[in-house]
């Protein structure tokens, strides 16, 4: 059990969560970049209307969060340089993207792209793991 734990603290969280904090940030602002679109443009405003008001709307929060898990794993290879990559630290960043999606429920914002929900989990878990398939 301790060396559980002691393993546990040994990981890169710093790291990890700076990397997920900025894929957040990054979903955040396409979404209030979008809902003020749709506000402000027709040209928006019918764009959205027709993806979500077709089949495609069930696919964007999936796709959105693919983006997400592999837009972090992009951004752990680009920034990380003191440890290596391994199963563990993917399972770590699944968990720190999840964590920002937690912290973005309960900010006032409208969830056009990502949310908290299954296929969010599903969708992170995907991403990160279609991308960082080397590191398996």
């Amino acid at each position: 059990m301790s060396n559980f734990l002691r393993r546990l603290k040994l990981l890169p969280w710093r790291e990890m969560l700076q990397i997920a904090a900025l894929v957040n940030s990054i979903v955040i602002g396409v979404e209030l970049f979008l809902a003020w679109g749709f506000t402000q443009s027709r040209v928006i405003r019918n764009i959205l209307t027709l993806l979500y008001g077709s089949s495609l709307g069930i696919l964007i929060p999936f796709a959105t969060a693919v983006g997400m898990g592999a837009l972090a794993v992009y951004f752990l290879e680009y920034w990380q340089q003191q440890f290596l990559l391994n199963r563990t630290n993917l399972w770590v960043l699944v968990l720190c993207v999840l964590l920002g999606l937690v912290l973005k429920s309960f900010l006032p914002l409208p969830a056009l792209l990502a949310s908290l929900s299954e296929a969010a989990l599903i969708g992170i878990t995907v991403g990160v793991f279609w991308k960082g398939r080397p590191y398996w």
